[in-house]
């Protein structure tokens, strides 16, 4: 009905003078009807959209953000004046004083205030953070507070009317509409799949409401393309409302976790290479040291198909999949393995609130003795022996398996070092074989001619992982 009236509007101003489109305006009732509709979203929101200033003596620049994507702050480099507040927004989620926001808004603040509709003005303290959502909860003590009504983010639809409320080049309560241009957008590294919107929002808006025209929140706007281009993005409410519930209640986010490494076969064209009869499905790249998914069956170079009998292709539904779950849950999935569906069971464990240091390459092995001569590829660009307890000593790594063979250096810039291979790895599959000695995986890379690359299956400091070799 809305989107009939708004055709209405906009075919009035089209053929008609502005005068007679403005007259127009004024005597329909549709069109009244529409203008009603968006001033009572407002009216319905505003109350509980509150303005943010936040005081430092920190300079906070911009975490690495994909290029032209920036955070919506005062400074257009990112930094904190000492001596002016950062401003930003956020929303009333609980009426007994509880306020979501970005958590680039009030990071490393010694002073955090809080201004209502109203005029009101409240000190607040920092409840908890998130820093791979960007979302913080911060509290006042007040009373009459409105609480924003929530929507269900997974029901937005690309088209829809979107509203932005926030306060931009330090405009409090500034209101813009546009529409819901995007879903799913994803920019890699803490951001999950965020709503875009060419409502206009600019350094300000952060941690505002995205609305519907209901007047409920679907979003929490975070980040913007450059200086009011029509390219905004927010996070899902649905995504927003269980960090900023768990850090109210809790102070930290818990989430469940397998502790693998993924790429979705649509999204790689050397997968899709590599796994031709496999059209959609998510590859386990990697298992972290002592992750819950160590524990079962599942192998790097599995494709998983479904979690619990739902279907996914791409890393984000995974991932999706796997956070609805409950701590220690116990998930099946369904996993395409060498021509093969088979069932993996695995228990869901604890995401831990800390990134795991990258592993540090080792060295090549020093040697006072010749090494006996390997049939090496034409040019892989890596040194390999057998896996034996004198050389897996020599490179410090402790091992409890038998078999494979240890990689003892790898050439910079060679076939290997763009694979990833790393000095230390120990491979125990090539091009699903099973590798035993050097001479089982000289033999294999010498056989592979295709030149769609060899899966190998890699230990390394104590986890498993894959890498894709193209010998020439």
């Amino acid at each position: 009905m809305v989107v009939r009236l708004l055709a209405v509007v906009l075919l009035s101003i089209v053929g008609s003078p502005w005068g007679l489109a403005q007259q127009t305006l004024g005597a329909s009732p549709m069109a009244r009807q529409l203008n009603d509709s968006f001033a009572d979203v407002f009216a319905k929101v505003a109350p509980s959209v509150v303005v943010i200033e936040s005081k430092s003596t920190v300079a906070r620049p911009i975490p690495g953000l994909p290029r032209g994507l920036e955070f919506f702050l005062r400074r257009e480099d990112g930094a904190a004046e000492s001596q002016e507040p950062n401003v930003g927004s956020g929303f009333i989620f609980r009426e007994d004083g509880y306020i979501l926001t970005n958590n680039h808004v009030i990071e490393d603040a010694d002073e955090v205030t809080v201004r209502l509709q109203d005029g009101r003005e409240f000190p607040a303290e920092v409840v908890g953070v998130d820093d791979r959502t960007d979302l913080a909860v911060i509290k006042v003590s007040a009373t009459g507070l409105k609480a924003a009504e929530i929507a269900d983010s997974d029901t937005v639809r690309v088209g829809q009317f979107a509203f932005a409320i926030g306060t931009p080049m330090d405009l409090p309560f500034t209101f813009t509409v546009g529409v819901v241009s995007a879903k799913d957008r994803s920019f890699g590294g803490s951001y999950g799949e965020l709503i875009q919107t060419d409502a206009s929002i600019n350094p300000g808006n952060s941690g505002g409401p995205l609305c519907d025209i209901a007047g409920k929140v679907v979003g929490v706007n975070t980040l913007i393309s450059g200086m009011n281009r029509g390219l905004g993005f927010a996070i899902p409410i649905n995504v927003a409302k269980n960090v900023a519930n768990q850090l109210a209640d809790n102070g930290r986010v818990r989430r469940p976790w397998l502790g693998i490494s993924i790429a979705g076969i649509e999204e790689s064209v050397q997968f899709q290479r590599i796994f031709p009869t496999v059209s959609k499905g998510v590859v386990v790249q990697g298992i972290e040291p002592g992750a819950p998914a160590q524990s079962s069956d599942l192998r790097p170079g599995d494709v998983i198909v479904k979690v619990d009998g739902v279907i996914v292709g791409l890393a984000g539904e995974l991932q999706r999949q796997i956070l609805s779950k409950s701590i220690g849950q116990k998930v099946s999935l369904d996993v395409w393995r060498q021509g093969q569906i088979v069932k993996v069971p695995v228990q869901t464990g604890e995401q831990p609130n800390f990134q795991r240091a990258s592993m540090r390459p080792r060295a090549t092995i020093p040697r006072t003795e010749p090494v006996p001569s390997v049939p090496q590829p034409s040019s892989p660009g890596m040194t390999y022996e057998d896996a034996k307890p004198e050389t897996l000593s020599a490179l410090g790594i402790r091992r409890q398996g038998a078999g494979g063979v240890v990689v003892t250096s790898v050439e910079e810039g060679s076939e290997a070092a763009v694979a990833g291979i790393r000095t230390g790895d120990i491979i125990t599959e090539a091009a699903g074989r099973k590798i035993l000695r050097a001479q089982d995986l000289a033999s294999t890379l010498l056989a592979e001619t295709s030149g769609e690359g060899i899966l190998l299956l890699i230990e390394r400091s104590g986890g498993t992982t894959i890498a894709i070799l193209k010998p020439q």
